[in-house]
Order: C-alpha cells, then sequence, then structure tokens
C-alpha cells in the first residue's frame, strides 16, 4: 500500500480578507480530498495536512500560487494512514498562541541542517535550547540540548530569566517546524540576548537530511501518529514494561484520555490503557478505530 505524506508548513506574513480566504481554501481541500488543520490569521499561515503523492502535489501548487506564500517552504514525512480525521481550516488572533508581544519578522538567523550538524562536528560552543513542550523533548532532542519544563508554549517566556546566563553565548533555539522559534527567537532577541539562531525547518528538515546524528530519540507530531522516527535510538522507556520506547499513545479510557509512553506489546496487554481502572472502565473506546 502507498504511503501518505504529512506536510507541514508555515509563514509569518500579513494577510487580508482572511473570511474570504478561508472558505475557498477549505472548499479546495475538500475538493482534492487532502485532510489536515490549517490556521490562518492576519500574521499568517501554519498548517499540516496529509494526503497521496498527487494530492499532496496539487496543494503545493495551490498554495505557491498566491503572491503571499510563493516562496513557502514545505517539511514532509510518511504515514501508513491519514493522521487527521478530517479537514479545518481556522481563523486565529495568532497561527501558534504565544502572547510574546514580539514582531515574528525579527528573528534570529537562520541556522540550516547543514551549518548546526557542522557546529557539533566541530565541537563548537553554543547552547542549543528546545522551544518545544517538555511531553515533546521527553521522547526525543538535540544532543546536550536545555529542555525547559514548560506544558505549553505560552510558558517559554517564563524560561527566559532562567537562561539569562546565557545572554552573550552563542544560543540555537529549535522546535518541530520551526514555527514556535520564529517566537521564541524574537523574544530572545528582544529580551538583550546577542547571538540567537533557530534551526531552519526545525526537527523536521533536519532529521530528514541526517537522520540518526544528532537528534535523539524520536520528535513529536501533533498528528494521530504522536511521533515520528529520526534513525536515533530511543531516549525514553516505557512506562509498563520500561524498556527503551518513544512512542506514545493516549488511554483508550475516554474519560482518561492520558498520553503515556507504551510499547506495542504492553498495548495490547493494556488494551491502550494507562491503569487497571482505566483497563476495567465502561468508556473504553474502540481500539479497532485508533490508529
Amino acid at each position: 500500500m502507498e504511503k501518505l505524506i504529512v506536510t507541514s508548513f508555515y509563514k509569518y506574513v500579513n494577510l487580508y480578507n482572511l473570511e474570504i480566504f478561508q472558505k475557498e481554501h477549505l472548499d479546495f481541500c475538500n475538493k482534492i480530498g487532502i485532510k489536515g488543520k490549517v490556521l490562518i490569521g492576519n500574521e499568517g499561515i501554519n498548517g499540516s495536512i496529509s494526503g497521496n503523492k498527487e494530492q499532496i502535489k496539487e496543494y503545493k501548487k495551490k498554495l505557491k500560487s498566491y503572491k503571499e506564500f510563493s516562496d513557502i517552504k514545505f517539511k514532509d514525512t510518511e504515514s501508513n494512514y491519514h493522521p487527521f480525521r478530517k479537514t479545518i481550516v481556522r481563523i486565529r488572533k495568532e497561527i501558534v498562541t504565544s502572547n510574546f508581544n514580539v514582531d515574528p519578522t525579527k528573528t534570529g538567523h537562520h541556522l540550516s541542517p547543514k551549518e548546526l550538524k557542522k557546529m557539533y562536528d566541530k565541537k563548537e560552543d553554543f547552547v542549543i535550547i528546545d522551544a518545544r513542550n517538555n511531553y515533546e523533548s521527553k521522547i526525543g532532542k538535540f544532543k546536550n540540548a536545555i529542555t525547559p519544563n514548560i506544558d505549553i508554549f505560552r510558558d517559554f517566556k517564563k524560561v527566559v530569566p532562567k537562561i539569562s546566563k546565557y545572554k552573550n553565548k552563542k544560543v540555537v533555539l529549535y522546535c518541530t517546524g520551526g514555527i514556535r522559534c520564529e517566537k521564541a527567537s524574537a523574544l530572545l532577541i528582544k529580551k538583550g540576548f546577542k547571538d540567537v539562531s533557530q534551526v531552519d525547518g526545525g526537527i523536521i528538515n533536519y532529521i530528514n537530511q541526517y537522520p540518526g546524528t544528532y537528534f535523539e530519540g524520536r520528535c513529536f507530531t501533533f498528528d494521530a501518529r504522536l511521533s515520528v522516527e529520526t534513525g536515533n535510538k530511543e531516549i525514553s522507556i516505557c512506562e509498563k514494561c520500561h524498556k527503551p520506547c518513544g512512542e506514545y499513545t493516549n488511554c483508550a479510557n475516554i474519560k482518561c484520555d492520558k498520553l503515556f509512553i507504551c510499547c506495542d506489546e504492553c498495548k495490547q496487554e493494556w488494551y491502550n490503557s494507562c491503569s487497571k481502572n482505566c483497563r476495567n472502565s465502561v468508556k473504553i473506546r474502540d481500539l479497532s478505530k485508533i490508529n
């Protein structure tokens, strides 16, 4: 069976007539049969969609036909199934919620995966900081990265005082696809950091070019897959059997829905549940519909 392509993209650019674009874009997505979620706002666009090779090709061509998105970059991964249940195009105040009050165009230097790998290879002196949430970095991170203990991206601003000692160091930020780093790097620059860079295209762009190198573990994704392989060893363990594992699952107890790390064998044994109480719950969702 042909694998599906999951592509993510974003661009900070001034957009207008959002209601018109929303309707036209949703109609187009439904017409060609792709699934996923696209957020639009006056500050730009942020999306992740899935489809077969031809559908994704057609979508990319359509989006690039708008002058505002003619140079937009796409990051592709593969999936055995649609990781999205439906197609959503929504208008948002921010295409990634931060409440940072920064200009997302005044960001750090965009560091290519090649440049980052070279810095690691040469053992250069730099500080690399994860701009993602704690549950994301738990299953995967760049080597020697600082991984802030935050539950949501809005809390990254609380991290700044804790890393202020690096204001005069070379700082590299990263996230999944780059969109959070645009605002995170702008925030650090606003707070007086002197040398700020961000990994261009994020983790996805890096592992597509250099799998099995300096990104350790798996990369978390905000879709039904929950993570993708990176060509490197696992850095986390199954919460049941404690064997190396980087796969997340949602508890099958609908009232619980806890996100936890669990290997395939334990998923079967525990019926995708996080505890005995949840395994015996009458609110267990239909396992045949999972993935």
